[in-house]
């Protein structure tokens, strides 16, 4: 039984489709990701599954019960929101309990609900502080606590975590998903920010222009794009234009490139490689897969640091691990190897081959 399905839907302003011909299906318990660029339709997403907003055409279930007729406060769902939007006037204990107090749960039942939810958000000694007394990442803890109260079948969270600087960003998205999978709730999650749809979900659904370009777990978004958009959009990424010749091989510029042999007809296509599958290694004239180019940028990234190599005229980009080790220098002439598994061709339809 799906916690949450959609099928075939649509949502049109006018002429233009935020959403089009959308099929989804998350797993009671399943935390899945929206993600995708600004207007790619992910929130609009949100709000049809919410109830916000009906769909022009197709249709939402819960629980494999169809939410035509079913309208917002019926469709036992939590809503955390990017702002936050606690009441003001409110503690953090009673912004956690509004819900429960709007459904008249008795005082004991409800005390019990709001320590213990206070509690497993790490926010158990701030019970009596109010919103403008709390962090940012301390006030989105309330709002995340006040959508469990009361008990929803599913969890929407819009880009809850966008407001926040970077430090506690990354550590409440960890929060964030200890908690689902302490509650065994089925959550949907949308935000902009790749990385974070990577780190922390069951699935990733990647859209664009209203649309699903490709829905599976991380490894397999980031690892076997199902086309060019996806591959060009999650993570960095060298494309590589040139020619397919079939049988594992790739031709670019005057360089016959080993590559992984795919079902893709030959002809004019691109080559992706991931900048972590580029090695620097000794020049040796004649070696497959083999490209040479002088160092024109080194960008420092904590534990990688990322080289830019000029061949031939192309940008290639390298992420090296961060160590002790001598790296090379900018003007330093410098060999790149890669294995044929790690390049995947990309034919003219825009479709990688699985």
């Amino acid at each position: 039984m799906a916690g949450v399905e959609l099928r075939s839907v649509s949502k049109r302003y006018g002429k233009f489709y935020a959403v089009r011909n959308v099929s989804l299906k998350v797993e009671k318990g399943e935390f899945v990701s929206l993600v995708g660029p600004s207007g790619c339709g992910k929130t609009t997403t949100l709000r049809l599954i919410a109830g916000f907003i009906a769909p022009d055409g197709g249709e939402v279930l819960l629980d494999d019960v169809s939410m035509a007729s079913v309208g917002v406060r019926n469709r036992q769902v939590g809503i955390v929101f990017q702002n936050y939007a606690l009441f003001p006037n409110l503690t953090a204990f009673e912004n956690v309990a509004f819900g429960l107090r709007t459904r008249k749960v008795p005082e004991e039942e409800l005390r019990s609900r709001v320590e213990e939810l206070l509690a497993m958000v790490g926010l158990s000694g701030r019970a009596a502080a109010w919103p403008r007394e709390l962090s940012g990442g301390q006030q989105q803890r309330v709002a995340l606590a006040r959508a469990l109260a009361i008990r929803p079948k599913v969890l929407l969270l819009d880009e809850p975590l966008s407001a926040l600087d970077a430090k506690v960003r990354n550590s409440l998205r960890f929060e964030i998903r200890r908690i689902q999978r302490e509650s065994g709730i089925t959550t949907i999650y949308v935000t902009h920010d790749q990385e974070e749809a990577l780190s922390i979900s069951d699935r990733v659904a990647l859209m664009n222009s209203g649309e699903m370009e490709q829905i599976g777990p991380p490894g397999e978004i980031y690892l076997h794009p199902a086309n060019r958009f996806v591959a060009d959009f999650v993570g960095v990424n060298n494309l590589l234009e040139g020619e397919y010749l079939g049988e594992g091989r790739f031709r670019w510029r005057e360089h016959l490139l080993s590559v992984e042999d795919v079902p893709l007809e030959a002809g004019p296509a691109a080559l992706m490689i991931r900048p972590e599958r580029l090695v620097l290694a000794p020049s040796e004239e004649g070696a497959d897969n083999r490209l040479t180019g002088t160092v024109t940028g080194r960008v420092f990234l904590g534990p990688l640091l990322r080289l830019a190599v000029d061949v031939e005229g192309e940008q290639f980009l390298v992420d090296l691990l961060n160590t002790e080790t001598a790296a090379p220098s900018l003007d330093d002439r410098v060999s790149l190897t890669f294995s044929s598994s790690d390049a995947r061709p990309v034919g003219n339809t825009g479709k990688i081959p699985g």
